[in-house]
């Protein structure tokens, strides 16, 4: 389907269609235009549109663009197109058809150079760092994000921050959360939202609810689309080489949330056994200090003489290990995967295969 054409100045025609992803013509052409570009096809890629030169005999995708949700990603453009408001008209057409889609808070990861050709197509910067760039096609999204979390007093008081994922929460998230709650006057706990985990974020979110309920001043947040996403740290679910770049770029947005809830130090258990979570905790100890913010590693609670691990307690769930269970989850997770309510979940986790989180 014809979207746009370009102007004829020089002989060539453009073309901005959209890719049918189930087709393995589209899907290896889109691949290798990214690949000579420097960038690969994100797994999570639910639409994409391309820039097609038809001046020759076939059509050549000459520039593409892509979608996953309200996120839009893997931007590519030969380089000698550049200036001819090509990728413009591909947001544009990304743009409608999400909106098509039910997706109207749009985000945009891109690297850093597109700043300006974003912003000159309607979005609003986020954060960035030297490698990448977040925007969104709002003004205040942080600002409106961050603002039912402030409580009032607390730019005098203590003030610490936990993001955890808890897939599930386990004994040893327990132990971290008291070891923050008992140093902060407030501590705001932010759970991964993210639902890309094998526990289900309903769940995960119930589960750390009721494994925090003793602890009068933290407070339970969603992390929405802004800490530990797809839009700020793909990488985390996708397991990939980005996580250095994509680190960076989430801990930028963090300190801007930080900043809003004054929040001075972020709390950490030791990470030894995921490699990713290991590096984003290695890079969150050299990029929080520079923003004003402490980041605090605590040793990770033990059983048996082995840090408890939420990939150690999935294993114990996919091989029914319940004795061992006893040991690595609180009472009340160990009542919600013994209950009938858990079997799709439980269903899940023994179905998936490998379940460490590496």
């Amino acid at each position: 389907m014809l979207l746009y054409e370009g102007e004829q100045d020089s002989m060539e025609v453009y073309e901005i269609q959209k890719l049918q992803l189930s087709s393995s013509w589209d899907r290896t052409a889109l691949t290798a235009l990214l690949q000579s570009q420097g960038l690969h096809l994100d797994g999570d890629v639910e639409t994409a549109f391309g820039v097609y030169e038809t001046s020759g005999e076939e059509p050549k995708l000459v520039g593409c663009g892509c979608a996953a949700g309200a996120l839009l990603k893997c931007f590519a453009l030969l380089p000698q197109l550049r200036g001819q408001n090509l990728l413009g008209r591909l947001v544009s057409a990304l743009t409608q058809d999400r909106f098509a889609a039910g997706y109207y808070d749009l985000m945009v990861i891109t690297r850093a150079h597109n700043e300006t050709l974003f912003v000159n197509s309607g979005f609003w910067t986020v954060a960035k760092t030297e490698q990448l760039v977040l925007l969104e096609n709002q003004p205040d999204g942080p600002a409106r994000f961050t603002a039912p979390m402030v409580m009032p007093g607390d730019e005098d008081r203590s003030v610490g921050a936990i993001v955890m994922n808890c897939n599930p929460f386990t004994l040893g998230h327990q132990y971290l959360v008291e070891k923050a709650a008992a140093a902060c006057d407030t501590l705001h706990l932010f759970v991964v939202s993210e639902d890309a985990s094998l526990v289900p974020f309903a769940v995960r979110k119930r589960l750390v609810e009721a494994g925090v309920a003793h602890l009068p001043n933290v407070v339970l947040h969603d992390s929405g689309p802004y800490i530990i996403s797809n839009a700020t740290f793909p990488s985390y679910f996708l397991k990939d080489e980005a996580a250095v770049i994509d680190a960076r770029l989430d801990l930028a947005v963090f300190t801007k949330i930080a900043a809003a809830l004054n929040i001075t130090a972020r709390y950490v258990g030791e990470e030894p056994t995921s490699q990713v979570t290991g590096l984003y905790n290695k890079i969150m100890c050299e990029q929080l200090p520079k923003a004003g913010i402490e980041c605090i590693v605590v040793p990770r609670k033990e059983a048996d003489g082995k840090a408890i691990s939420a990939s150690t307690v999935r294993q114990c769930l996919q091989s029914g290990a319940w004795e061992t269970l006893k040991t690595l989850l609180p009472q009340t997770s160990l009542d919600y995967f013994r209950s009938p309510e858990a079997g799709p979940v439980l269903a899940r986790i023994r179905s998936a295969g490998n379940v460490v989180h590496y």
